[in-house]
């Protein structure tokens, strides 16, 4: 019996010394936050990091990618009145949608939200469709209303005494129609987002509003939308994002006609790049978007970090 408590007395202060050093290494959290944000940076690395890279390369090049010419191909583009209607285009698709997606999905959110509990599944999850649906095939059934021969739209119009709109011929009902499609692909997702954050509003501050003697629009202006801003301004930015970027549905609802007229950088892109066999060109329109959408992030990430540090 004494030699096996000896032995575990001989044996047990390695076994301290180890439990004593992984304290050490666990309290560098800054070492632990790296390697489990690792993965996550060589993926943006690859995926997104080597690409822009490689772009800005291929801006870089002739139109036979055979030799350097610095920024010319900026230059070019900056003496085009297309390139400017093109730029113009873009802000006016994306900051358009990007509100009438807050405000439907604001508007539905609070719909939903006041839904009893028991049915609020099923509403999520028809609202959820137009979002869900890959917006290419979603789109070519929004082209078969607009057509100008068999259009539904008008079909409705017509028969209530108005005239047929060209929603595709005419510029601006194309842009029109554009930025319709997109809304409706984008709202749920503000839907979904805007509900969450709903239901993280204690209701104890509502509770307090109303003893006060506060009404409904005093409720959303001084409690709903201050504990909402955050999750509204990252939304924003999320879907200035991928508006920006967007492609299919000016693609397959437009292809950037009539003349030219709903082009984005995307789809531009691809038509001097892929189409017009331009690939250093096409490059330059799409690293455009940097700079702008740069711009959008620093000042709604800036006013999110400063209400951070008030609060």
């Amino acid at each position: 019996m004494r030699s096996t408590t000896e032995a575990r007395a001989q044996a047990s202060p390695p076994v301290r010394r180890r439990a004593a050093r992984l304290p050490a290494f666990a309290s560098r959290k800054s070492t632990i936050a790296l390697g489990m944000t690792l993965p996550l940076i060589l993926i943006i690395g690859v995926l997104v990091l080597y690409p822009a890279g490689y772009a800005f390369y291929l801006a870089l090049l002739s139109k036979s990618m055979d030799r350097f010419v610095g920024l010319a191909n900026f230059d070019f583009l900056f003496r085009r009145e297309t390139f400017w209607m093109v730029v113009k285009q873009s802000v006016i698709f994306a900051v358009s949608a990007v509100l009438f997606k807050a405000l439907i999905g604001f508007l539905v959110a609070h719909c939903v939200h006041n839904v009893p509990a028991r049915g609020q599944r099923k509403w999520r999850g028809m609202l959820l469709v137009p979002w869900v649906i890959p917006p290419a095939m979603s789109t070519l059934a929004w082209l078969w209303l607009f057509d100008p021969s068999y259009s539904a739209f008008n079909w409705l119009i017509q028969h209530a005494g108005g005239e047929g709109v060209p929603w595709l011929g005419d510029p601006y009902w194309a842009r029109f129609a554009v930025i319709l499609v997109n809304v409706w692909v984008g709202a749920p997702f503000f839907m979904i987002m805007y509900l969450a954050a709903l239901k993280s509003v204690p209701e104890q501050l509502y509770e307090a509003a109303a003893i006060d003697g506060a009404n409904w629009w005093q409720k959303l202006w001084y409690v709903t939308l201050p504990m909402m801003r955050n999750i509204i301004a990252i939304t924003a930015l999320f879907s200035l994002i991928v508006t920006f970027a967007n492609f299919d549905i000016v693609r397959v609802l437009t292809n950037g006609g009539p003349v030219d007229q709903t082009h984005v950088f995307a789809t531009w892109a691809f038509k001097l790049g892929i189409e017009g066999n331009d690939i250093p060109l096409g490059a330059c329109v799409s690293l455009f978007m940097v700079p702008i959408l740069a711009i959008a992030a620093i000042f709604i990430l800036r006013d999110i970090n400063r209400r951070g540090t008030e609060a």
